[in-house]
């Protein structure tokens, strides 16, 4: 019976988390967003129900129309327009550029993202670390770090929230690289090293599973 339980959470709690969170999350977005929707467009006065996710449709349409105006001469005009009275408030100031760095950082569509996973030796030799490879080392910062071979820029992720963590510098011949990918490796973090990216013994290396 006590299996039995146990295997039962194990398939019951990752379907009803994931949908506690949605539905928690969706309510969450309708309560901020449907104050400012005038009654007479909600379809509740007209149905009679108050459907749960008229605020997500309503916030998805309105950021569409906005991205496409933003993306016009006009619309670019205005934004910039805005940018420059913002630039003059000294407060308001940092605290727009920061989240607009964070936002282009977030939703950019271009191509950023982490090479491959590899390990780094942290916090001391001998330890080591699951980090990613963002890129080559460039300006100053390759200038000013004596090394050979070249410098590497690697991403050391906590656990178990990997989007906190360290900008590491390391030289290229201390790193690393893994064969399993950045997601493989990002799960093992998450885990704390209970989630490997294959059903092999950990334990053992490839050489010693492939005689067995």
């Amino acid at each position: 019976m006590r299996g039995n339980f146990l295997a039962g959470l194990v398939v019951i709690a990752p379907i009803g988390l994931t949908m506690w969170l949605t539905w928690s999350v969706v309510g969450w977005i309708d309560s901020w967003v449907l104050p400012f929707v005038p009654y007479h467009y909600r379809p509740e006065q007209y149905i009679g129900i108050n459907l749960r996710g008229v605020g997500v449709v309503f916030f998805l349409l309105f950021t569409m129309v906005i991205g496409w105006m933003g993306k016009g001469i006009l619309g670019r005009s205005l934004l910039r327009f805005g940018e420059n009275l913002v630039d003059r408030m000294p407060v308001v100031r940092s605290i727009y550029n920061g989240l607009k760095q964070i936002a282009e950082t977030v939703f950019s569509q271009r191509e950023t993202s982490f090479e491959k996973a590899c390990l780094v030796e942290y916090p001391r030799r001998g330890i080591w670390a699951i980090a990613f490879i963002s890129t080559t080392a460039k300006g100053e910062v390759a200038h000013g770090i004596p090394t050979e071979g070249g410098l590497m820029s690697v991403f050391l992720p906590t656990t178990p929230n990997p989007t906190s963590g360290f900008l590491l510098f390391v030289p290229k011949a201390d790193i690393i690289e893994l064969d399993m990918t950045v997601e493989d490796a990002a799960k093992l973090v998450i885990s704390a090293g209970l989630v490997y990216p294959n059903k092999e013994d950990p334990s053992q290396p490839p050489a010693e599973l492939a005689a067995q």
